[in-house]
């Protein structure tokens, strides 16, 4: 049996993660963490879940839980996450992270700390999402530089971030596909007298409002004809199944860096 920590317990995602963990045969709850001065602190998470007891109290610091569990789930803040990948991975444990918006120094930290431990960090937790990452690497490869790309994400009008982290991480894998640096030719948004588009661009376009959960396109436009890949979330369940997929699955591996595109088996070779 795996023992499972959820951080951000009180959160969206950390409570449908949560909800949806007693549903799952394999792993059990162990610890719930949410920030200081949080009104669920010293509270059963079941109790204050709808879920009825289930002898876990919220705690304000992961410290006070992480003996507890063999993973941890986190879906916090880039800064609070940073501090429990450092930490989860100086017990020599695992942890996965569904938090958005880390930096390429980030990641340099979580690759080293992940010497000693399972680490697994994923813009986007859902498995149809991953697909897309993949079919977009794939698609882009077939095409080459016949066809122009542009990128379209919509999300609820909370969120923080933009583009998504989910943007980001295709733009990053078409950019691959042909081998060019997404910091190079990223365009994001356009206003103005911008001049003609150059073949080599990609751009990312961003829509935010009401409870779009988030809505994914990557558009291979050529002359005459286009392509579409689309992925539509209606429920925050895709990722906090996704995330307990992860979880069970991490707590196997050798000490490393890992994405969901290795839990799927869809990195490329």
């Amino acid at each position: 049996m795996v023992s499972a920590i959820v951080c951000g317990a009180g959160g969206r995602m950390g409570g449908r993660i949560i909800t949806l963990l007693t549903k799952v045969e394999g792993i059990a709850l162990k610890g719930a963490v949410e920030r200081p001065g949080h009104p669920l602190i010293g509270k059963d998470i079941g109790e204050a879940l709808g879920l009825g007891p289930l002898n876990v109290s919220v705690v304000d610091d992961l410290s006070k839980a992480l003996d507890a569990g063999d993973v941890v789930i986190d879906f916090t803040h880039i800064d609070s996450a940073l501090r429990h990948i450092e930490m989860t991975m100086a017990a020599g444990k695992a942890i996965v992270v569904g938090t958005t918006g880390f930096t390429e120094e980030d990641m340099a930290k979580a690759r080293k700390w992940a010497a000693n431990g399972c680490c697994l960090i994923a813009p986007n937790m859902s498995v149809g999402v991953n697909l897309l990452f993949k079919l977009a690497y794939d698609v882009a490869k077939i095409l080459g530089e016949d066809f122009e790309i542009e990128i379209l994400e919509a999300h609820h009008n909370q969120k923080k971030d933009a583009p998504s982290g989910t943007a980001m991480k295709l733009g990053r894998q078409v950019a691959a596909a042909l081998g060019r640096d997404l910091d190079a030719v990223g365009v994001y948004g356009r206003k103005g007298m911008v001049g003609a588009r150059t073949k080599e661009e990609i751009g990312m376009q961003v829509i935010r409002g009401g409870d779009i959960v988030g809505e994914h396109t990557v558009f291979f436009i050529g002359t005459g004809e286009r392509i579409e890949l689309t992925h539509r979330a209606m429920s925050r369940d895709n990722f906090a199944r996704g995330a307990i997929r992860a979880a069970l699955w991490l707590v196997n591996q050798p000490n490393g860096l890992y994405d969901m595109q290795d839990v799927l088996g869809l990195k490329e070779k």
